[in-house]
């Protein structure tokens, strides 16, 4: 009976990378298509006529209902399971993108922004479940892999629109639907997995439902502060770069908008290099030690910055991205393991909470642009990395963890 069961480990642990890949491609569809949204500012900013204000508004609204239902959906997939929320999730997405090719005016451009956010916010808290279930008890790895698919997908927005949209115009963003539906079949599959897991899970003996938190109340509410500070962090800054480093390079240095979408191509592309080491580093020599190096580390590029030209800010942007980006999958795996048997709550709300901030910090921050300059806010959000210092208050769980293994 050992080696039946050892062999039926070993099965779900090799058939869970195909899963892995799935899930991380279909986060890698589901980003394409938010991060067309953003990408498309600089060609309808003009001809629309937009300020910076309605732009950061309009990332606001994105962002806010891709943060506000993902809690709640999290915790409700953690009591009843829903495998075919992921597809209907990617539907809502792809109705948000045909809505954005023929967008005329910024209230239709609201209406887009919410439906690929509400499309994202059903989508992340049951994909980071998937994830978690075929992660064969490699959690690090597992998320990181899924969010590399996410932020490929961030980085393959600009490019795609540079390449496709940029030479023929707006309503070119309607070859996206294609995108999505192939992102939907992936979802299928992944489903029908996700369903027959669920059907074996419950013919065996069932565990305790919930397993303690290895801290006291007191430390473990100190501790998600921390946590929420470093999200606060990571995500005001990279909101500056998801919304207006392309406005930012234009202004500065004068660049025309297709070299500017590229340049914000090569960022959140060291972003999504920077999310696949993060979780594996973190399995490897703890979570707190990579949250110093990814986010307080930052803090010297951010602060040189501002005063260098064109191709030291490239550098140091693409470094920049990399370190900060390899700290979210340790801040969603370090908060798993403070309350485990949530994955579905945990994910949905760090993931909530990172569109929640960068949707409020894109609507400031375009206020202030407007206010003052461009060059002036990214100044200013040079130092929102010092937050990183909080690491400090964090207490070690690794050797709690390897004790109850």
């Amino acid at each position: 009976m050992a080696v039946t069961g050892l062999s039926r480990a070993n099965r779900t642990i090799s058939g869970s990378i195909p899963i892995l890949l799935a899930i991380s491609a279909a986060h890698l569809v589901n980003d394409t298509l938010q991060s067309v949204l953003l990408s498309v500012y600089p060609l309808i900013k003009d001809p629309l006529g937009l300020t910076f204000a309605q732009i950061g508004l309009i990332t606001f609204v994105f962002q806010v209902t891709a943060s506000v239902l993902q809690p709640f959906v999290g915790a409700f997939t953690d009591r009843r399971p829903l495998p075919f929320s992921l597809l209907f999730g990617m539907a809502v997405s792809a109705l948000g993108i045909l809505v954005l090719a023929r967008a005329q005016g910024f209230i239709t451009l609201l209406f887009a922004a919410a439906a690929i956010g509400i499309g994202s916010s059903i989508f992340h808290p049951e994909a980071a479940r998937v994830a978690r279930l075929a992660s064969g008890g490699r959690f690090g790895f597992a998320q990181s892999l899924f969010q590399l698919g996410g932020n490929s997908g961030q980085a393959l927005g600009p490019l795609l629109v540079a390449v496709f949209v940029a030479p023929l115009g707006q309503a070119h963003v309607l070859w996206f639907f294609t995108l999505a539906a192939l992102g939907g079949l992936l979802l299928f599959a992944v489903g029908r997995w996700y369903a027959s897991h669920l059907v074996e899970q419950r013919q065996r003996p069932s565990p305790a439902r919930h397993t303690p938190s290895p801290l006291a109340r007191p430390a473990l509410f100190i501790a998600f502060l921390v946590l929420c500070a470093l999200t606060l962090s990571k995500n005001v800054y990279t909101a500056f770069f998801q919304s207006y480093y392309p406005f930012y390079l234009i202004h500065r240095f004068g660049l025309g908008v297709s070299a500017a979408q590229l340049q914000l191509f090569a960022f959140l592309a060291a972003t999504a290099a920077g999310t696949f080491f993060g979780g594996p580093l973190g399995d490897r020599f703890g979570r707190k030690t990579v949250l110093w190096l990814s986010i307080a580390g930052v803090l010297p590029l951010t602060l040189m910055m501002p005063f260098v030209g064109l191709w030291a800010t490239s550098l140091l942007a693409l470094l920049a991205g990399f370190l900060m980006a390899s700290s979210f999958p340790a801040i969603v795996v370090y908060a798993q393991e403070l309350l485990p048997g949530r994955v579905g709550l945990i994910a949905g709300f760090f993931f909530g909470f990172a569109f929640g901030i960068g949707g409020i910090a894109a609507a400031v921050l375009g206020w202030l642009a407007d206010l003052f300059s461009i060059e002036s806010v990214f100044l200013g959000v040079a130092l929102v990395p010092a937050l990183g210092l909080l690491v400090w208050f964090l207490p070690d769980l690794e050797p709690q963890a390897a004790r109850s293994h």
